[in-house]
Parts: structure tokens; sequence; C-alpha cells
């Protein structure tokens, strides 16, 4: 059998490199990895993407996402019986027909809204950015300041049309699902994540204290973890 990969997808205002620590303690473990470039451009053309990506890959694969990513990877391993497990990493885990703006303002908790900015393109659609002097206290509350103003500098806009484009039927319906997030989310309400881990069915939901959005730089040991978690079950 082929060696398993674990294949990472990144999600909105952030970019493949956020996964760089979580990378390392799986590489260091012996684990493959792949840190696919997300498009940010809509959700039926990402996870397209992503599920091209993965059909070039030999062997057993443990597909993890964060933010956006995790409606991404929902979408994108459909399909893929070499998919064996999928990771939400303070992700998305939509049902059929729903959008991800409608999962962060169902329940309250998010300030995400008030902390954007919108660049207009030429078709209509915009680009959502998160205002730099906003992005320490919005997305990495516990990242040092110098290293989230370069995570705000680096960070990698998402289209409207992302936002708002109903999800097809989920993956986790038939696949084993890990859930971890931080207890301080400020994009995604907490309350999200736990109704969110709770219908998927999750093996194991990892919360962790004090943590922010952007757990896979402030917390890479624990996100690997639990990734290391799910590839022990599957492999």
């Amino acid at each position: 059998m082929s060696e398993l990969t674990v294949v990472f997808v990144h999600g909105a205002f952030a970019e493949s490199s956020s996964w760089g620590g979580v990378i390392s303690e799986l590489r260091q473990a012996g684990h493959g990895t792949i840190a696919a470039a997300n498009p940010l451009r809509s959700l039926s053309g990402d996870a397209a993407s992503v599920s091209s990506l993965l059909g070039s890959i030999p062997g057993p694969i443990v597909l993890v996402g964060h933010s956006y990513g995790g409606a991404v990877i929902s979408n994108a391993a459909t399909g893929h019986d070499n998919v064996r497990a999928l990771v939400y990493v303070a992700a998305f885990a939509p049902l059929e027909g729903e959008s991800i703006f409608e999962l962060s303002g169902r329940l309250p908790g998010s300030t995400l809204g008030d902390t954007l900015d919108a660049v207009p393109l030429g078709d209509g659609s915009v680009e959502l950015y998160i205002r730099q002097d906003r992005f320490h206290e919005q997305f990495a509350a516990d990242v040092p300041a110098a290293e989230a103003a370069v995570l705000a500098a680096t960070q990698r806009p998402l289209r409207d049309i992302a936002l708002r484009e109903h999800a097809g039927p989920p993956a986790w319906r038939s696949l084993p699902s890990w859930f971890v997030f931080g207890d301080a989310d400020r994009n995604i309400p907490v309350a999200a994540h736990r109704l969110m881990a709770e219908r998927a069915g999750a093996k194991a939901t990892v919360e962790l204290t004090g943590t922010s959005h952007a757990i896979t730089i402030s917390r890479p040991g624990e996100v690997a973890e639990v990734i290391t978690s799910a590839i022990a079950a599957v492999n």
C-alpha cells in the first residue's frame, strides 16, 4: 500500500504556509504532507480544485481543512475512495444547502463582519480582507503582535461568492471526522463549532482554552496530535 498523505487546505485570510508548524510536527513523525493552494474564489470551484489534487495522489489520504477550508474539504472529498478521514481545524462543516455566511451568523459570537474591507472586482463581486489594524485581535489574538502583522499583510482575500455559495452533500456523512478548535475564536462562534462537530458525529472533539482562529499557528502541536489520532484510526 502507498504511504498515507495528509493534505491541508487553508481558509480565508490565510495561505498555505499557515500550516507550516503543523506540517513540521507531522513530518518529524514520518508522515507525507501536501498543502493545497486554495483559490478562495467560489466554494464549488475551490472544491473542484482540491478534488483534482486529491485525484493525483496515490494511496490513502487524511484531508484537513481550516476555517473556510473545512467547507471545501467537505465537498472535495466526495467521490475519492482513498480519502479515509476528515479533520476540521477551527473549520466550517456545512450541511448541504448551507453557506458559511449563514453558519457564522446563526449563533452569537462572531465579530468578523465588523473588521472586513471589500475590494470591488470587474465582474461585480468583491474580495474581502480583514483590515490590517483589526487582524491581530480578530484572527490571531494569541499570536505575537509582530507575527500577526506579517499574517495580516500576507492574507489572501475571500471572494464574496464563496462566502454565500451553498454547500453540496458533505463527505462527513460517510467519512469519520475529527474536530479541534479554540474557545476564543472570533471568526466562527464556539457554539457553532460544537454544533458542527456534534451533527457530524465526530470521532473526537478537542476544544483548546484561550485559542484564537489562528489555531494552526498558535497551537500547531495540539493540532498535529488530533491529526495523528485520525491517522492512527484509519491507517
